[in-house]
């Protein structure tokens, strides 16, 4: 059976009776704005609620609802608002806490009703509020509940993720413009510059200067003080021979090798710092989602990440 979208319009606005205030409020950072109609969108105050993000502001706007309320005899209350940024979150979840229904309006039907009410796309916060109520009344409108405390940790930490991925994708774009730089034929040596060979060199010879006058023995020592295990051996030894020949027909330097190096130095700790965030994100995310139902399920399926 195909799905009715009026039926489920139909039923959001009969949901909204004669008893009702829909609050519609536009969501700002630091002032938010308020307007008040009755089911058939008629403004039920003179003029819109100003109130700060802040506690105090939500239990002025609390107060200036229920005092409608008692003059208009309404029973209950409505609250519409537009799920932009980040601003709305707290006052969502307060007034679900005093038992408000809240429901959520898309922003672009908002944009596309501003010529409603006065014929015009002007934008004002009043205004807005207003054109938000309205959608409401007319069931342009989702509930919004917040979810299991599992689903928001997972949520939150895979936001993170995404930022930490962003920013090592740029430390390393910094890495390897370094690299091409200074040091062109490190590549060839090492086409993968993160692989833990590759990562030592950097931080114990970073410029082919470095290299010169050195033996493979010296290079396969630099390594193990950088902490690598099992540095020499026969590819150890092989690795070290090539980036000494490399370094000997390098075209790269640098007239200002102290910053160069420095640089390159706060970059790989950057970077490696930012690899132990994720993994340590991805351990987590693991565990929770080995708390959720059907996630090995969900995991399974092709292409799903």
């Amino acid at each position: 059976m195909k799905f009715n979208r009026n039926n489920a319009i139909n039923q959001r606005i009969e949901r909204i009776t004669t008893q009702h205030a829909v609050v519609g409020i536009d969501i700002a950072k630091d002032v938010h704005a308020a307007q008040i109609t009755d089911f058939r969108g008629r403004t039920l105050t003179s003029r819109h609620l100003s109130f700060s993000n802040t506690h105090e502001g939500f239990e002025k706007l609390l107060g200036w609802v229920q005092d409608v309320q008692a003059k208009k005899r309404l029973s209950s209350v409505l609250v519409g608002l537009e799920p932009t940024g980040h601003y709305w979150f707290n006052l969502a979840n307060w007034l679900l806490k005093q038992g408000v229904e809240v429901v959520l309006v898309n922003p672009v039907t908002t944009h596309r009703n501003k010529e409603n009410r006065d014929n015009s796309p002007s934008k004002n916060d009043p205004k807005d509020a207003l054109v938000i109520a309205d959608v409401v009344n007319r069931g342009l409108y989702t509930d919004y509940a917040p979810q299991e405390a599992v689903f928001e940790r997972l949520k939150t930490v895979i936001s993170d993720r995404e930022f930490w991925v962003k920013q090592t994708t740029a430390l390393g774009n910094r890495i390897v413009r370094w690299i091409d730089r200074n040091f062109p034929e490190f590549s060839s040596v090492f086409p993968d510059w993160t692989v833990p060979r590759s990562l030592a060199s950097l931080r114990a010879f970073p410029m082919p200067s470095d290299l010169r006058n050195l033996s493979a023995d010296d290079v396969i020592e630099g390594w193990s003080k950088q902490g690598m295990k099992r540095a020499g051996g026969v590819r150890g030894r092989g690795m070290a021979a090539e980036l000494l020949r490399a370094a000997a027909r390098s075209i790269g330097g640098s007239q200002a090798p102290i910053e160069e190096k420095r640089d390159l130095q706060w970059l790989l700790e950057a970077y490696e710092q930012n690899v132990q965030r994720l993994q340590q994100m991805e351990q987590e995310i693991q565990e929770l989602l080995d708390g959720l139902p059907m996630a090995e399920q969900l995991r399974s399926i092709k292409g799903l990440g």
